[in-house]
């Protein structure tokens, strides 16, 4: 049986935990059986391997501590004060000091359902508030595997328990530098080091990364090979402001999560278990959904439970996407990960399959990490790689652009269709029945494009072999496609332009019509906040390959929500541009949350409370008189939900 080495045994006795023997302890992480333990021996093991993981010297791993033992805390007493309590860093000598703010832990969650539960606790928030919920941005950053700290700009602190710290400035004096911007006084972040770096340089002498980084926090002198790897700037304290992200709004997060994920994961060179989620640009809903003793309500980190295995490829499969891009797939032989049986694994794009030499008969490492296909970590023995000539969906042949083989043949590749009428339907995300399958069939009857999908009749469904009912379902929904209001940027995303997620069409509407974004200049599109050069370019090329396609289908008469121009908020073109306006009370003429969203639309700001700043508090029924009384003392306008109608003009 394995035994607890001289430093996780110094590590134990400077947390003051000895109730369990070193061999118990041993035997517990070997086993790994909490249903054999006592609710105190189950408390204090997963103090042991806290403390242990925080100091870097890691006993079990994330997902035995989190699914297996946390878990097993979790059944027993929901309410366990250990579950809403900052797990604290390992002191260091000296005296501790109030932190010039809490550091927190992060709410976790394992599925993508928890990421949605998260998301419907805000948009309930919002509506709390009167807040546009489809406005609201979310910011998503990589969850780093490093050593929690602050930086107030005078002194580097750790977490310590979420509350007080201990100066750990000595870092900064030993060389350490601060990652993006390089500026101190930047908050809360963590110290990490660069993956490929520790590879390279720092494996042999440290079991892992977090060993290396609770060892330049220590305060005996550094060795050579750690001093190096900061003189040489890799290892850094990272601000978590500073940061790479991933932003959009919560209707992009749920529609392309696993992308979302996935392209987190890559942002930086460090250790990363997790991606962050967490609202931004609305500090006053923030503050409205506050904090429990453990985590913020506005955050939250979505975590894997990885497992890895070895594997050999049998074969790399392409597959063309809707943009042209034609991905590979590598098929697997047969291995079960954290409770699944995967045979497929995602290899990114054919530059890495041509540089790795993934081919038939590659050993690859495998890992699981909540994504719908698998992704391979590393390459241990390659092959041939597998590159294709020919688009495997219409046979064309394939041409380079950087990393990825494209198909060109983009009005006759089957694939290329299909997958562009199914993503329309999908982001218009107000009609039903053009899932996969019924794309495929109508494909095969030759419809091509979304303005043939329109054009269909009863007749020529029932000729396709779909039954009376499901036809008539189908024409209903076209039907309800093009009636039902959605909002011209959820119209422009359904298109499927290039870097064009739902909140670059949203931010592209807040600065031109609809109908106009067809004739911009890439000068004009760089400067919209938030459009890079590169992103620009892609845009406008994109925009002009689809024009004739886009006004067809938009001539077919949709139910359009016009995006309210920025310019035009800032003119006085209503009479309530402008203004702060509160809504109050049940209104007769439509849902508060539509009438909040007409008023943006007018040019005002819609307060969720009555302030000295607000111009009109409009009342609906059952609006208490004390409530009209403050708002009167305030010198607030009060009006009636007709009187307001009349003040638009209706």
């Amino acid at each position: 049986m394995p035994s607890l080495t001289n430093t996780q045994l110094q590590l134990l006795k400077q947390a003051d935990l000895t109730g369990l023997s070193p061999e118990h302890i041993a035997r517990i992480a070997t086993q790994a059986d909490p249903q054999q333990l006592t609710d105190e021996q189950l408390f204090e093991f997963l103090q042991v391997c806290n403390a242990l993981y925080r100091g870097g010297e890691p006993l079990i791993s994330d997902a035995d501590y989190d699914f297996v033992f946390l878990a097993e805390l979790q059944k027993r007493h929901p309410q366990h004060p250990y579950l809403e309590t900052v797990e604290p860093e390992v002191g260091f000598v000296g005296k501790t000091v109030a932190l010039p703010e809490p550091m927190l832990s992060t709410e976790k969650s394992y599925s993508q359902s928890g990421i949605e539960k998260w998301l419907s606790r805000l948009e309930k928030a919002a509506d709390e508030n009167n807040v546009d919920f489809s406005t609201l941005m979310i910011r998503a950053t990589p969850k780093l595997d490093g050593y929690a700290a602050y930086d107030d700009g005078k002194m580097l602190y750790t977490r310590g328990d979420g509350r007080k710290g201990t100066d750990i400035s000595r870092v900064f004096e030993r060389g350490l530098k601060v990652g993006g911007n390089g500026e101190r006084g930047q908050g809360a972040g963590e110290i990490v080091v660069s993956q490929t770096y520790f590879n390279s340089h720092l494996a042999d002498y440290f079991e892992n990364s977090r060993n290396f980084q609770a060892s330049i926090i220590k305060e005996k002198d550094l060795e050579q090979h750690a001093l190096e790897a900061i003189q040489n700037h890799a290892a850094v304290f990272f601000p978590f402001a500073q940061l790479p992200d991933w932003q959009g709004t919560a209707a992009d997060v749920l529609s392309d999560f696993d992308h979302v994920i996935e392209t987190v994961y890559t942002l930086v060179d460090y250790d990363v278990d997790g991606v962050v989620f967490e609202l931004i640009d609305n500090e006053p809903l923030k503050q409205y959904l506050g904090a429990t003793r453990h985590h913020h309500r506005w955050q939250i980190a979505y975590k894997s439970n990885v497992e890895t295995a070895e594997v050999i490829v049998l074969n790399v499969t392409p597959q063309t996407s809707r943009s042209g891009r034609v991905n590979p797939v590598a098929e697997l032989t047969p291995t079960k990960l954290s409770g699944a049986v995967i045979s497929r694994a995602t290899a990114h794009h054919y530059g890495m399959v041509k540089e790795l030499g993934i081919g038939e008969g590659t050993l690859i490492e495998l890992t699981r990490s909540g994504l719908v296909i698998p992704k391979i970590e590393r390459v241990i023995t390659s092959k041939t790689p597998q590159i294709p000539e020919h688009c495997p969906s219409c046979g064309s042949e394939l041409v380079w652009d950087s990393d990825y083989l494209y198909c060109l043949n983009t009005t006759k590749c089957p694939a290329q269709i299909e997958n562009t009428i199914e993503h329309f339907f999908k982001t218009l995300a107000n009609v039903d029945g053009f899932g996969q399958k019924t794309v495929e069939k109508l494909h095969a009857s030759g419809i091509n494009s979304v303005y043939a999908v329109y054009q269909l009749d009863m007749q020529q469904l029932q000729d396709m072999g779909f039954g009376d009912k499901t036809a008539q379902n189908l024409l209903d929904q076209l039907q309800r496609s093009r009636t039902e209001a959605i909002e011209d940027w959820r119209f422009l995303g359904a298109f499927g332009i290039h870097r064009m997620g739902l909140g670059n069409c949203e931010r592209l509407l807040q600065h031109h019509h609809l109908l106009d974004i067809f004739k911009l200049s890439v000068e004009e599109v760089i400067n919209i906040e938030g459009f890079a050069e590169k992103t620009s370019a892609a845009v406008v090329e994109c925009l002009e390959k689809i024009e004739a396609d886009f006004i067809q289908i938009y001539q077919l008469g949709f139910n359009l929500i016009q995006t309210p121009l920025i310019a035009e908020q800032q003119q006085n073109i209503s009479p309530i541009s402008g203004k702060t306006i509160v809504f109050t009370g049940a209104m007769v003429h439509g849902k508060r949350d539509d009438m909040s969203k007409e008023a943006k639309r007018f040019g005002a700001k819609v307060g969720s409370s009555v302030s000295g700043k607000t111009d009109f508090l409009v009342t609906g029924s059952d609006v208490g008189a004390a409530k009209i009384a403050a708002a009167t003392e305030k010198g607030v306008r009060v009006i009636s939900e007709d009187e307001y109608l009349a003040l638009l003009g209706k």
